[in-house]
């Protein structure tokens, strides 16, 4: 690889051991991707609180710093830990102290999590906390160069925000987290982030649903690469685009799409295949969206619910308040648990707004930091699972073994107060 001067200089040693081991990472990971050059970063989102018995175990080895040397780092040795070179956030992690009785997560686990935000806070990093940074004030202009990890937060950095990222790893933002360096590669080329396949909407999509359908469809045809939807589609706000990246990002691997007219890149079609040929459309017509409504409940039998999950990508306020009007004069099933998961920052707003009382007399709970697919928990005796993400739906019964149900976000809700489920498409 080709490092500047500046580069070459924190590879030798210039900043400190640490900067030097995650220089050695960066030149073995861009050489292994076979890139030319490192670009300039000034924004990474990374894991560095996330418990675990290894983190445990490094920690009663030889503290943080022997934890974030061998996990963030790739480095055998153990490096003291200098603040971050550059703004860093945490994205979501384990579960916080608000779980406890609620949620079955080990008590030891949120004291190492709470001890690793006070070490990594004292060194720049912003515990943010969730999988949707953005809309907790992380939010990179168009054009700047990122490393984040989390497929829905990279699919909607690049394709809503028009940043620029590919989907980075643990050691990768750790080592770009005190460089500002990353391999330019991939999603930091323009080359690479123009469209390759048109999808042709040929049936209404206006819902929170629908977008997750269509997003799950797209997914599937286009795998790992850039999809450009035109058609029927009316205007998506925030919760729309977050729900349909997340789902292309769970049943493909998108990392961006072009919805022209409303993505930064995309102003119109021609632009968001570069100015190259359109290619012939796939067709997402109401065959296709029935097809991925049954394909995500192909996961259920019984429609007894022992669980509703909200909030995967993490809720945007609006879908908390959607959630507590649904709720509103309602209690829960005695036999059904309800949790909305979202941002502290959000969850906070919510609280002031007076959702969270609303949902809570209910006997719902809404939580922050992680999800049940992230620390692999539900309530105790979950058989059945109820979501309005085709995210959950995608994973859930996979990580958890448990029975899953699709369904709009009203639907869910019923379940909750019903312990049944009745959802079906309109």
């Amino acid at each position: 690889m080709i490092l500047t001067d500046e580069e070459r200089r924190m590879h030798d040693g210039g900043d400190g051991s640490a900067v030097a081991a995650a220089m050695d990472l960066l030149v073995r990971y861009g050489e292994a991707l076979d890139a030319e050059r490192l670009c300039t970063v000034r924004n990474v989102a990374g894991t560095t609180t996330q418990p675990s018995p290894l983190k445990a175990r490094l920690v009663a080895e030889g503290g943080w710093d022997r934890a974030f040397s061998v996990i963030n780092l790739d480095s055998d040795e153990t490096h003291e830990i200098p603040p971050m070179a550059v703004p860093t956030c945490q994205l979501q992690q384990g579960f916080g102290p608000d779980s406890a009785g609620t949620v079955p997560y080990p008590a030891d686990f949120v004291a190492l999590q709470s001890d690793a935000e006070a070490f990594y806070g004292r060194r720049g990093v912003s515990i943010l906390a969730t999988c949707t940074p953005y809309q907790v004030g992380n939010l990179p202009v168009r054009g700047e160069h990122c490393a984040w990890m989390e497929s829905s937060a990279v699919v909607y950095a690049n394709s809503v925000l028009g940043a620029r990222t590919n989907c980075e790893g643990t050691a990768s933002t750790g080592a770009a987290s005190l460089t500002g360096r990353v391999p330019c590669w991939g999603n930091h080329h323009d080359a690479h982030r123009r469209g390759t396949h048109a999808i042709r909407v040929e049936t209404p999509v206006e819902s929170f649903l629908d977008w997750g359908l269509l997003g799950y469809f797209t997914g599937d045809v286009v795998q790992e690469a850039r999809p450009v939807v035109t058609g029927e589609c009316a205007l998506p706000d925030l919760t729309d685009l977050k729900h349909f990246g997340a789902a292309a990002a769970s049943s493909g691997g998108v990392e961006m799409f072009h919805v022209p007219g409303v993505t930064p890149e995309a102003p119109t079609v021609e632009a968001a295949f570069g100015g190259g040929p359109v290619p012939e459309a796939v067709r997402y017509g109401a065959a296709e969206r029935r097809a991925m409504y049954e394909r995500l409940n192909d996961r259920g039998t019984s429609e007894n619910v022992d669980f509703v999950l909200l909030g995967c990508p993490h809720a945007s306020l609006d879908q908390v308040r959607d959630a507590a009007r649904a709720l509103e004069g309602r209690r829960l099933h005695e036999g059904t648990e309800l949790w909305i998961m979202a941002p502290r920052a959000l969850a906070a707003v919510a609280e002031r707004s007076g959702y969270i009382e609303v949902i809570e007399s209910a006997g719902g709970k809404v939580l922050t930091d992680s999800c049940p697919a992230m620390s692999r928990v539900a309530p105790a005796g979950t058989r059945v699972f109820a979501t309005d993400s085709a995210k959950q739906a995608h994973y859930l019964p996979a990580i958890l073994g448990i029975e899953a149900w699709f369904g709009t976000t009203a639907e869910c809700v019923d379940a909750a107060v019903t312990g049944r489920w009745r959802g079906e498409l309109r």
